[in-house]
């Protein structure tokens, strides 16, 4: 890919993510497990501990994606594979962990994508305002997705062949 496509996929991507990521960490200023608890839900304590480790874990990847993206795109020469390598990195570890929690606690419904409705669904019932957050964080998230899908199943190839020499 020409180090143009790769900018603009980068940009798009620190984009979504400066979204994504601040919406979480506004949530996260605001949110207590003490208050999340007192909403009443069935949701054990456990569940909420887990959701905020979760929330925090991602943040963290977040602005780990976010400072090495930008940072590529302020430096006067655009260093291309170190994009290839941000961008690869980014979905891996923010996309496909937004997706796919470490902790297990939401999971994808894959036939949402057919019904038109949002794919995150939680193991128990949890508050709106912790249902609002996901939804906020997935439009964003689920177009870096699809943004980076083709790039990196070419990005693997690339390191395959890198690798074969």
């Amino acid at each position: 890919m020409g180090n143009d496509l790769v900018k603009q996929q980068l940009t798009i991507t620190m984009d979504n993510m400066d979204v994504a990521s601040k919406k979480l960490r506004s949530f996260l200023n605001e949110a207590t497990l003490s208050n999340l608890i007192s909403e009443g839900n069935d949701t054990s304590e456990e569940d909420y501990q887990l959701i905020l480790d979760q929330f925090r874990r991602l943040l963290v990847f977040f602005d780990e994606g976010l400072e090495s993206g930008n940072l590529l795109l302020r430096s006067e020469n655009f260093r291309k594979s170190a994009a290839e390598k941000t961008l690869f990195w980014i979905f891996h570890q923010c996309v496909e962990e937004f997706f796919q929690p470490h902790y297990d606690i939401w999971f994808e419904d894959s036939r949402a994508a057919y019904t038109g409705k949002n794919a995150i669904r939680f193991r128990s019932d949890v508050p709106v305002k912790i249902k609002d957050i996901v939804k906020a964080m997935e439009g964003p998230l689920q177009e870096v997705r699809e943004e980076l899908d083709y790039y990196e199943t070419d990005y693997r190839t690339k390191v395959k062949q890198r690798e074969s020499k």
